[in-house]
């Protein structure tokens, strides 16, 4: 039987209890029992006697939800003393409903049915101890074990439901947690790239001191509009009312144009990128932006060192290495700043596709990025 916190229990149903415990006990007075021709013993209690059983049986009966099997014992007293049978019958139910279990009620019902019936039959027969002791023993027990198993049901259903709002709440934050995720590093994506082409074309033009003004900004140009393009693809995602962009996003076919605006700088890439099959456009999505980050790495911190991207399909996987030679004192540290996040999501990005990221410096002061992506050589995944 499970313990009651009875600061739990809700006001109405102290109030019944209490109207319960003043039944019991007016019911068990020998003003009121006095009518039953059946009873242990026939006789008209003395004050002293009866009124402690009375007020012990009330008692019992207002705590009764806390100790059922205290309450049962008393009621059976009360019956033995004063032939109080309303306690007994409320005993029946209270044990049925509190503990819920057959083999406990069967045990207090037979009981009960021994020491109810035993002067009831040797009065009047089992003609008049059948009805009697099924109205007061059997018919109380099963209505508390029909009304207990139905509030643990209830309770149990209302359980499962608030669980299962808790857990669809955690399944929302965590997807919400998870696009925003997306969208940061989409957005760092974009603007670290596009922002730093901007910048160091502005540097160039500073220091080229007007030469070449008008295509040096109008590179800028294209970069900005390419920029605002891709951010309003990103920001579109943030709208509930919005459909999710249509345009697809950047792969291995974009690789030749980021490669030129890395070109267009003065930073020596060469791009060598051989996959034979077609790869998923998940994948190749991923590779683009490993490729966009490393390349931007590259010209924060090497200037013009000369770079090499491959990209191969082996017969399991797509393997992507971005490899960067020492650049010269003069060049390194273009000035732009460096939040840190950048490998931290390309690498989440490879993650998320099944994959593997490695980033390290090398023995001649470069940096090597590779990338390694198992893909199924007859699905294409």
């Amino acid at each position: 039987m499970r313990p009651v916190d009875l600061s739990a229990i809700s006001v109405p149903a102290r109030v019944a209890d209490g109207a319960l415990a003043v039944c019991c006990a007016v019911a068990t007075t020998p003003f009121a029992a006095s009518g039953l021709i059946y009873g242990y013993f026939r006789w008209y209690p003395p004050l002293w006697f009866w009124l402690p059983v009375v007020t012990l049986v009330g008692v019992t009966a207002w705590f009764r939800r806390g100790r059922p099997s205290w309450f049962a014992v008393v009621a059976l007293a009360g019956w033995v003393a004063l032939s109080g049978i309303f306690a007994v019958m409320l005993a029946q139910y209270t044990v049925a409903e509190r503990t819920r279990s057959w083999r406990l009620t069967a045990l207090s019902t037979v009981g009960t049915l021994i020491v109810v019936g035993l002067p009831i039959w040797r009065l009047g027969g089992f003609d008049a101890s059948l009805p009697h002791c099924v109205a007061v023993c059997v018919a109380p027990a099963l209505l508390g074990l029909y009304v207990g198993t139905r509030r643990e049901l209830i309770s149990e259903m209302r359980e499962r439901v608030e669980q299962a709002e808790q857990e669809r709440d955690l399944r929302v934050r965590q997807a919400r947690s998870d696009e925003r995720a997306q969208i940061a590093r989409d957005m760092h994506d974009v603007v670290t790239h596009r922002v730093s082409l901007m910048v160091l074309h502005a540097t160039a033009l500073e220091a080229t001191h007007g030469r070449d003004a008008t295509a040096v900004a109008g590179r800028i140009g294209k970069i900005g509009r390419a920029a605002l393009d891709e951010l309003r693809s990103v920001v579109s995602v943030l709208r509930a009312d919005s459909a999710a962009p249509l345009a697809p996003q950047p792969g291995l076919a974009d690789l030749a144009d980021l490669v030129d605006q890395t070109r267009a700088l003065g930073v020596p890439v060469v791009l060598d990128v051989d996959t034979g099959t077609p790869t998923p456009a998940l994948v190749q999505h991923a590779v683009y932006r490993v490729v966009q980050e490393a390349l931007t790495n590259v010209r924060k911190h090497a200037g013009d060192a000369a770079t090499q991207v491959r990209v191969r399909r082996e017969p399991d996987l797509l393997r992507l290495v971005v490899h960067n030679r020492g650049g010269t004192a003069a060049d390194r540290g273009s000035g732009l700043p460096g939040g840190g996040h950048g490998l931290l999501g390309i690498a989440e990005r490879i993650r998320l596709v099944g994959g593997e990221l490695t980033a390290e410096p090398t023995a001649d002061g470069g940096y090597l990025v590779e990338a390694v992506v198992p893909i199924d050589r007859e699905s294409g995944r």
